[in-house]
């Protein structure tokens, strides 16, 4: 019994001694459990906020265009501009007729090479003849009176003369009369009688003087007469002249309206029909529209080449002349003239020709793919990136368009980035996730010979 209690009462105290033990162990556990707790209650919404968020910019990255970036380069110094132009003869005018009549004759036809001065066709008038008749008619009256006219006054001046002599001797019997009276050798009746007498003869010489101022007036009245009639006979003679129509110059005959027989209206009014067209083609000219950018590099005696296609295998040479002092407000271009010489007659007036510049510019403009651009309302613009990836749209004055590059002469430097390919949800102050550009020509590749 004494060793049982013994073993129990042993038992117990080991029971004891273990459960001293482990009292410190299992409050470590729980203060270790505790802190597991707590720790957990704190990061793991740290770590599921941070993996949200992580998610989100992997979302918010995913959702940004997709853009390849390109840099401006400069253009080439020297370029080759192609512009249209239009030929036309150095001289070409209508010819129409100063009388009115019927075709007599034609000499020249459409195609013939005429000289100055060739007769080009012959005019029947009868209605101008008989004027001309009549004119002259008119001359030979008016001719006549100024010469009764004339008559007329030489025979009022010999009337003049014959009256002052009488006057004068009317005075001079008048003195010797009144030296008698003085020795009352005559009565003073006979001194009045001779008194009267000159007092009448000089009343004659005045009427007579008087006569033939008037009929010089008269005389004068007939010489504007007759000028007037010679010069309407002139004019006449001059209208005459005018039945053979001739070429005012040296050219081809490009338009023939008239055949004989035809009635022909005299002046170039818009309803009457010229009778032929001239053109000189040795030499030609051509105007071509140069646009506002290149005008400042234009210059007389610049030699210049035209292509024509109906002729691929010549280049032709020809040189600036002049341009109009103002641009055409519509295409803001100015009007500029060429010449060229043109021996062979290989070309014609009328013809389309492509003229050729060769133009060096001192400040080469930058050059841009077509693809950048982003036209819409307003002013064309190009969406410039910044380094920190947002976007800005810059505005831009485009030059040339060559089709696949354009050239840009305001609003960018060479130092831009620009999205080669704007996509349609592209907005101010966006971000872009930017790829490298796939392999290609450089940029800035030689532009296309021709002009837009």
């Amino acid at each position: 019994m004494t060793t049982s209690v013994d073993g129990a009462a042993k038992e117990s105290g080991r029971e004891r001694r273990a459960a001293g033990r482990r009292g410190p162990w299992r409050l470590a556990a729980l203060a270790v459990l505790l802190l597991i707790g707590l720790l957990a209650v704190g990061i793991v919404p740290r770590i599921q906020r941070r993996t949200e968020l992580a998610e989100s910019v992997r979302a918010a990255t995913a959702s940004l265009p997709v853009v390849t970036l390109v840099s401006p380069a400069p253009a080439p110094r020297e370029s080759e501009v192609v512009l249209p132009g239009n030929i036309q003869a150095i001289q070409e005018t209508a010819i129409y007729s100063r009388v009115e009549g019927y075709l007599k004759k034609r000499f020249a036809d459409i195609g013939d090479r005429v000289e100055a001065g060739q007769v080009l066709a012959e005019i029947d008038t009868p209605d101008l003849d008989q004027q001309l008749a009549q004119a002259r008619a008119t001359l030979a009256q008016a001719e006549a009176s100024l010469a009764q006219a004339r008559s007329a006054q030489q025979q009022a001046r010999a009337t003049l003369q014959h009256n002052r002599t009488t006057s004068e001797y009317n005075r001079t019997n008048l003195a010797r009369w009144r030296s008698l009276r003085a020795q009352n050798l005559v009565a003073q009746q006979d001194v009045d009688d001779r008194q009267v007498a000159v007092d009448a003869s000089e009343a004659d010489v005045q009427a007579a003087l008087a006569n033939v101022e008037a009929l010089q007036a008269s005389i004068v009245a007939a010489q504007a007469n007759v000028d007037a009639n010679r010069a309407n006979v002139q004019r006449l003679l001059e209208l005459q002249s005018y039945q053979r129509v001739r070429a005012p110059f040296a050219g081809v005959i490009t338009v023939r309206n008239v055949d004989g027989g035809a009635l022909i209206t005299a002046g170039s009014s818009s309803t009457n029909t010229p009778m032929f067209r001239i053109a000189q083609t040795e030499n030609l000219r051509i105007f071509v529209n140069v646009p506002q950018t290149f005008m400042n590099s234009l210059a007389p005696g610049m030699t210049v080449h035209l292509l024509v296609r109906e002729l691929p295998r010549r280049t032709f040479t020809g040189r600036v002349v002049s341009a109009s002092g103002a641009l055409d407000p519509a295409s803001r271009t100015l009007l500029t003239e060429l010449r060229m010489a043109n021996e062979d007659g290989a070309l014609r007036p009328g013809m389309y020709a492509e003229v050729r510049f060769r133009i060096e510019r001192e400040h080469p403009p930058l050059l841009i793919p077509s693809s950048a651009l982003i036209i819409r309302s307003g002013a064309p613009q190009v969406a410039l990136v910044k380094p920190d990836r947002t976007v800005k749209f810059q505005p831009v004055e485009i030059g040339r368009d060559y089709g696949s590059t354009v050239e840009i002469i305001h609003g960018l430097v060479a130092e831009d980035s620009l999205v080669a390919t704007p996509p349609d949800g592209l907005r101010e102050g966006g971000g872009v996730q930017v790829v490298p550009a796939p392999a290609g020509p450089p940029r800035g590749a030689a532009p296309e010979k021709r002009a837009r």
